[in-house]
């Protein structure tokens, strides 16, 4: 399919040319395990990117494994200046005949690095509110508390960049931007982009209006740096991002100011943002354009090297590698890393490990999902604006998504939206929580709310997917990977309870409601017993934490807690940890339970009569 660019997408364009994350010349590097990498960019590139993004300096480093996380390197400072880093490699190299010991080689790395963190100083959010108003909404005093910990910990997770990295970024692996931010936590200590939505929607509730409005500031001025916004703050993803987020950072950031104007000024770019996304992650299936995760470098992931190297070894050449590289970074794009849901083996199943990883080949519900969402907000602030002719436009461009949506993404047979196979041409019919996104997102029809409702609740029920007491798990698959069972992640749950609340229906509202309750009771018995925010949870275990994947469960946890604060100040006025606290179920539904309930008691005596 021919991609057109639109007016918008040159400026930046020009612009990313001039930055590490475009490519015009094609270099061989021989490592010292022989393998020749190749390497495109333009001799404009800072030589930054040459330590960070790719290069022998990074693979040698990386292969020797210094570290127990291989993003520790790619996050330390520079102690000297690019040029004379990679000059002293150069000759550190030739002196050992390109062959260093690993004693040498972190012998190199303690002399001309720094330890991660050296780009931050101390910092307290100026607006930070010792008792915002949403602890007056929680009943329970032992929520209440934990909801006022919860509030603490924005300050904990507080970064401000120092001045050298504004006068000196090439010493630094660090994207800079001009406001402080909120992280996510353990060893994510600069911004992500999709975390960030949770993060800001916490902030928000916690009436810390002037942080959340200085991130999404930040977002935007990355916009017209880079054309769209890196999977994190820095130079080492700035060429994959992640699901597009930001207009729905500044719509909810106008939701709880009334500050239009905001969203107005900004546009320009949220149009830029979707674009970008239009014009480059677009293919064609069943004649509609349909939106995916993809990258555009080349070579392993930096902050995750050596793993991806040692998962490459199991194909023989340097295309077949090269093309699991991609994918890797396409993975990561979508924020889950790693999951089945990208597998595809040879059999045309989800089976299989990191090497059946073609996530380039999959339509992903939620990005869709997400761009629709996107078109219809910008209308909304065209609207507001008076801009009626452009309000109409992406009011149109909405409609065509939202077809796209229906057509290829809808399955009437499984009763819900399912991401879809472009090598064997047919839907993956395999539990994601995104299979819901469009109920998140508002992408499908409100008339038929109630066969929607009744075929999404059937799925739930077939599924068993209110039977885990630690929350709905990311898929069924048990695979290792951390986006697989038994993992729960707070944006799913969210995205689940949340979804079935916009649905409208009052089974749907009632088992939203269940699960709202049960994920807030299951992250407060985790807190209780370790006085941590994780970064996942366990299906299976009320009250435990996730694991597995290419590094520890993280501390923090900045879109844990902006999903807890969320659904405190909107269930904390009636939640109690002395009861069950369940929610309210229909008339119709207490009688099916009784009859349900009254023909196993029946089957039970009759067999023990027959017996």
């Amino acid at each position: 399919m021919k991609t057109v660019l639109s007016k918008r997408f040159f400026p930046s364009v020009l612009f990313i040319l001039n930055l590490c994350v475009r490519s015009t010349l094609t270099r061989t590097i021989a490592t010292t395990s022989n393998l020749i990498q190749k390497r495109l960019y333009d001799d404009t590139d800072p030589v930054t990117c040459q330590i960070y993004c790719y290069g022998p300096l990074l693979h040698t480093v990386q292969m020797a494994r210094l570290y127990k996380d291989s993003k520790t390197f790619v996050d330390m400072k520079l102690k000297n200046r690019p040029e004379e880093t990679m000059e002293d490699y150069n000759a550190f190299m030739a002196k050992r005949n390109n062959s260093p010991t690993e004693a040498e080689i972190r012998d190199f790395v303690d002399t001309h690095f720094e330890e991660r963190g050296k780009e931050f100083e101390p910092w307290i959010p100026d607006d930070w509110k010792e008792h915002p108003s949403f602890l007056d909404a929680i009943n329970d005093p032992d929520l209440r508390q934990w909801g006022a910990d919860l509030n603490g910990i924005w300050k904990e997770l507080g970064r401000k960049m120092i001045d050298d990295v504004h006068k000196n970024p090439e010493f630094y692996s660090i994207i800079p931007v001009d406001h402080p931010v909120i992280v996510p936590g353990g060893r994510f200590i600069e911004f992500y982009y999709w975390d960030s939505y949770w993060i800001i929607r916490g902030l928000l509730y916690s009436e810390m209006f002037d942080t959340a409005r200085g991130m999404i500031e930040n977002f935007l001025s990355i916009v017209q740096r880079f054309g769209f916004i890196p999977n994190g703050g820095r130079v080492y993803y700035s060429k994959r991002s992640q699901p597009p987020l930001l207009t729905a950072m500044v719509h909810a950031y106008v939701e709880f100011t009334k500050d239009y104007s905001f969203a107005i000024d900004a546009l320009d770019i949220l149009e830029h943002e979707f674009e970008y996304w239009m014009n480059n992650h677009t293919v064609q299936v069943k004649g509609y354009d349909v939106a995916i995760y993809k990258d555009a470098s080349t070579g392993p992931r930096p902050e995750s090297y050596s793993e991806d190297v040692i998962s490459s070894s199991d194909f023989s050449t340097d295309e077949e590698k090269e093309h699991h590289y991609s994918e890797l970074k396409a993975g990561a794009e979508s924020g889950m890393d790693f999951s089945a849901r990208w597998f595809i083996h040879e059999n045309g199943t989800n089976d299989g490990n990191l090497t059946n990883l073609k996530t380039r080949s999959i339509v992903p519900v939620e990005l869709n999902a997400i761009l629709y969402w996107n078109a219809k907000m910008i209308a909304e602030f065209h609207d507001k604006a008076g801009n009626k002719a452009k309000s109409a436009e992406y009011e149109l461009k909405a409609a065509k998504i939202l077809e796209a949506i229906q057509a290829v993404h809808w399955n009437e047979e499984a009763g819900v939206w399912l991401d879809y196979d472009m090598i064997n041409q047919k839907p993956r019919n395999y539990f994601v929580p995104t299979n819901l996104a469009p109920l998140w997102t508002g992408a499908y029809n409100r008339n038929d709310s109630e066969k929607i409702s009744a075929s999404v609740l059937k799925y739930i029920d077939d599924l068993k997917l209110d039977s885990y007491p630690g929350g709905v798990p990311n898929t069924l698959a048990q695979t290792g990977e951390q986006w697989d069972f038994p993992n729960v992640w707070p944006p799913m749950q969210y995205l689940l309870v949340v979804g079935l609340d916009n649905l409208g229906t009052v089974e749907a509202k009632n088992l939203s409601k269940k699960w709202g309750y049960r994920w807030v009771k299951s992250n407060f018995e985790a807190y209780k017993q370790t006085q941590t925010m994780f970064e996942k949870y366990d299906a299976l275990r009320f009250g435990g934490h996730g694991g597995g994947g290419e590094y520890e469960v993280q501390k923090g946890f900045g879109w844990s807690n902006g999903v807890i604060v969320e659904f405190l100040t909107k269930y904390g006025g009636e939640l109690s940890l002395s009861n069950s606290a369940v929610p309210t179920v229909s008339k119709n539904t207490i009688f099916s339970l009784t009859v349900a309930l009254v023909i196993s008691l029946f089957g039970t005596l009759l067999g023990q009569a027959l017996w």
